[in-house]
């Protein structure tokens, strides 16, 4: 990518798509094509269509999706595996039909089996069973990068993908109904500190061990692998690092200064036992995370006190 190379970030105003802006603006890139779900609904091909037209980006972050923690997964499957996949359908042929230069698809970790091996290497995607609690978002991630690797191996379309671990940053979803579980944790805490509740409830029962990635991390793996990776196949990007939520409860409750007690609710869903990325092809290419969990915890949540 040149500094003046027109690039459509598309969900720009999410988590990931505005902190790949934030990471391409300070890099120096000034050529954005930024519309909204106003301007352009990606769920319509035609309307996708007359973007790329219009607009011909030469360099496409596909970061829009449709997301969710476990209960918004759980409840609403169906509108998650169609929303996502009639975007990302649209956008990844657009961008083929309209002679984009590159383009970056953003997966999620779900996509590897319930009782994948751990660490999560690439290739164990497709050798087991899906968690169900998040099946359809799954296939639809799956779909997705499948399609960027068949475009790639047909037509010799320069699409790459990269799978992210869990991701938090400025930016998050704090909706208790929807959102993942830190940024849920963070509200709790916070709630709870500030109406000096003497005990905050906890879904699930702790134990299962999950990999957080800063979302400004992730943002400048994206601007690396766009600029230096070209294969077929997709890259891992997380920290290489996992905590139990239990773990990761002390530590939020500590940066948030909360003191009353803790009561875990056995009776909500705990999720896949375990997900944990192995990094080592995206470290073998010369990127690695930088921000700490609990570093990336503070900046968020002083994110989020300003924004009340």
């Amino acid at each position: 990518m040149k500094k003046e190379s027109k690039i459509f970030v598309a969900g720009h105003r999410g988590l990931v798509g505005s902190a790949i802006v934030r990471k391409l603006k300070s890099d120096g890139f000034t050529n954005f094509v930024l519309p909204t779900r106003a301007d352009v609904d990606l769920t319509r091909q035609s309307e996708v269509e007359k973007f790329f037209d219009s607009e011909r980006p030469e360099y496409v972050f596909l970061s829009a999706a449709k997301v969710g923690g476990i209960h918004a997964n759980n409840i609403y499957p169906a509108d998650f595996i169609y929303q996502n996949m009639m975007i990302q359908n649209n956008v990844i042929h657009s961008s083929y039909s309209f002679g984009a230069k590159k383009l970056l698809f953003l997966g999620s970790s779900c996509i590897y089996p319930k009782f994948a091996p751990q660490p999560m290497k690439e290739e164990h995607l497709l050798t087991g069973a899906l968690e169900p609690t998040n099946e359809a978002y799954a296939i639809a991630k799956i779909s997705g990068m499948k399609m960027a690797e068949f475009f790639n191996k047909q037509y010799g379309a320069n699409f790459i993908s990269a799978m992210p671990t869990n991701l938090y940053g400025p930016g998050d979803n704090y909706d208790l109904q929807n959102s993942h579980v830190l940024p849920a944790l963070i509200r709790k805490f916070h709630e709870a500190k500030e109406e000096n509740k003497s005990f905050v409830e906890i879904w699930g029962t702790g134990k299962p061990k999950r990999e957080f990635l800063f979302v400004d991390d992730l943002a400048a793996a994206c601007v690396f692998l766009m600029q230096h990776y070209n294969e077929v196949g997709f890259v891992n990007v997380g920290t290489g690092e996992d905590v139990s939520i239990s773990e990761l409860v002390e530590i939020v409750k500590n940066i948030i200064g909360y003191n009353g007690e803790l009561k875990y609710n056995s009776d909500k869903p705990d999720g896949t036992p375990r997900k944990l990325l192995d990094v080592s092809k995206i470290n073998a290419l010369g990127w690695k995370a930088q921000v700490s969990l609990e570093e990336g915890i503070r900046k968020t949540y002083q994110v989020y006190k300003e924004s009340l």
